[in-house]
């Protein structure tokens, strides 16, 4: 609860959302790394937890009459947030209701609701087919949307990349311009980790999957199978936070295969590290700051860059106010580990 007003808000909007949601539901200095993936991020001047869709429009729309510097935040995947955190306000989309119509063979969900295992679960309960692929990847169903989710499935062929926009109905969206309307799967124009959100300020506040009568064996098979092909390519989310793959590709060219060309696997700088099982993911050994991702970044652009003549190009956003550069040189993980001992 905060009556205070950060200087980030003018007085107007600030009693706004006091007004809309009450005095207790907003909170000051949030830190805002355990609402990552990479746990790492300073304080939020002010941070609100939106519970239904209606609850989302509204901040949102609060956000933007008055000019409030926002952010609004998922499951903090694809993301780095500074050290210095965020000057305004950041949405959590928590809206996370599940309507199931197994006539119609159609899942509505409120567009905080987990990918994994909350949607994904319920659907193969019920017998439900479509989603099963997209097991392990972390995503509420407005950040799939965003990027249009995708993985290559299904097992063992793994013969073609699939995509979440094959089981998207349709969709609620709050538009840029602040109207709340109801569009097809067509209005989003997917591509390859992109939708037309990239371009526009929309919001998904629902989202409806249309999905088709599966073997429930079959589904439990592909979901098992599909996470131990994660588990072999990625680090674990609960002992090694990352942000998922740092880089773009570059025409056609892995990101992760020019960096391991590079010799750069296991080098570390502070408490972030370029893990050994994928060259394209870094992760956070432990007290990991933004200033410390951020010059492995650089340091790897620089190093690829000079061997290989590729520039490689972030993948994940960087929000918020950050610090300078962690200035110390990288070092290999087994080389601190040598020098601990």
């Amino acid at each position: 609860m905060t009556t205070t007003r950060p200087e980030s808000v003018e007085p107007a909007a600030f009693q706004a959302l006091i007004t809309a949601f009450g005095a207790d539901r907003l909170r000051r200095n949030e830190i805002l790394a355990p609402y990552t993936t990479f746990k790492i991020g300073g304080p939020a001047d002010l941070f609100f937890e939106a519970q239904t869709a209606d609850e989302l429009a509204t901040a949102v729309r609060i956000a933007r009459e008055y000019e409030i510097p926002f952010f609004l935040l998922g499951m903090g995947a694809n993301i780095l947030i500074g050290d210095g955190g965020f000057r305004g306000l950041v949405i959590h989309n928590g809206a996370r209701q599940i309507r199931v119509d197994q006539k119609a063979g159609r899942i509505w969900t409120e567009s905080g609701v987990i990918i994994y295992p909350d949607l994904i679960q319920l659907a193969v309960e019920h017998g439900l087919s479509g989603l099963e692929h997209y097991v392990g990847i972390p995503s509420t169903v407005g950040g799939a949307l965003w990027q249009n989710l995708h993985f290559l499935s299904p097992p063992p062929e793994r013969e073609r990349t699939m995509f979440i926009e094959e089981v998207v109905y349709e969709a609620e969206i709050l538009t840029q311009e602040n109207e709340r309307r109801t569009v097809g799967v067509e209005y989003f124009n997917f591509g390859y980790d992109y939708s037309i959100l990239h371009d526009r300020a929309d919001v998904v506040l629902t989202a409806t999957f249309q999905l088709e009568p599966g073997d429930k064996e079959r589904m439990r098979y592909i979901m098992e199978e599909n996470l131990a092909w994660r588990r072999e390519r990625h680090p674990p989310l609960d002992t090694e936070p990352s942000a998922g793959s740092i880089f773009k590709k570059i025409e056609g060219i892995g990101a992760g295969r020019l960096i391991d060309q590079c010799g750069l696997k296991g080098l570390r700088i502070g408490g972030a590290e370029i893990t050994k099982r994928h060259a394209n993911i870094m992760i956070n050994r432990g007290g990991a700051t933004a200033s410390d991702v951020r010059a492995l970044i650089a340091y790897v652009q620089k190093t690829v860059q000079k061997e290989t003549g590729y520039y490689l190009q972030p993948e994940i956003s960087f929000i918020g106010e950050f610090l300078p550069l962690t200035e110390i040189e990288p070092i290999r993980a087994e080389d601190q580990i040598e020098q601990k001992a």
